[in-house]
C-alpha cells in the first residue's frame, strides 16, 4: 500500500474516542474551560522532571513529610508524639495512640520499603508520664504573709 492509500485510509478511520471528541467540541463542551486562550504556565522555566509532583503538592497542599519514606515519617511522628496527645483527655486515648504508632512501626519492621533507616517503638510509660505531668497542674507557691493554721491534734 503506498503512502497516499495509506494516509486516506486512516482519514477515514475515527476512533470511538476521536468521535466523542469531535462531537463534544460541536456541542461547544470545549468552549468556555478556564485558562482558554492563555499560555501554558511554566512553558519558560527550566526543566524539571518532577514538575507535576510539584505542582500536585502545591494544589493540594499536601504537606512535604507527606513525600518522606515510610521510616523518616514514623520517626518524625515519634517525635511529636508528646505533643500530640497532650490534649487527649483520657490515659487510654494516650495508650491507645501510642500503640497505634507501635502497630505501624512494627510493620514496617516486618516488611521494610525504602531506606534503611533505624526506627524503634514508642515506650508508652514514659508518654504517658509525660501527658500526666503535663496535665497535672502547677504547685502553688506559698502566699506571702499567710500563716498556717495548726491543728489541736499536731503538737509541734
Amino acid at each position: 500500500m503506498s503512502t497516499m492509500a495509506n494516509e486516506a485510509y486512516w482519514a477515514r478511520y475515527e476512533s470511538t474516542i476521536d468521535k466523542q471528541i469531535r462531537m463534544a467540541e460541536e456541542r461547544g463542551d470545549f468552549a468556555d474551560l478556564p485558562g482558554k486562550g492563555k499560555p501554558l504556565s511554566g512553558l519558560d522555566e527550566p526543566y524539571d522532571e518532577n514538575w507535576w509532583v510539584r505542582r500536585w503538592v502545591q494544589r493540594e497542599g499536601v504537606p512535604s513529610e507527606g513525600l518522606l519514606p515510610t521510616p523518616l515519617q514514623l520517626r518524625k511522628e515519634a517525635e511529636r508524639l508528646p505533643e500530640t496527645v497532650r490534649d487527649l483527655p483520657t490515659e487510654e486515648a494516650v495508650r491507645a495512640a501510642v500503640g497505634e504508632l507501635n502497630r505501624r512501626i512494627a510493620e514496617w519492621v516486618r516488611a521494610p520499603s525504602g531506606p534503611a533507616v533505624p526506627v524503634r517503638k514508642v515506650d508508652a510509660e514514659a508518654i504517658v508520664q509525660g501527658w500526666r505531668a503535663a496535665r497535672s497542674p502547677a504547685p502553688r507557691a506559698p502566699v506571702a504573709g499567710a500563716t498556717t493554721r495548726r491543728r489541736w491534734w499536731r503538737r509541734k
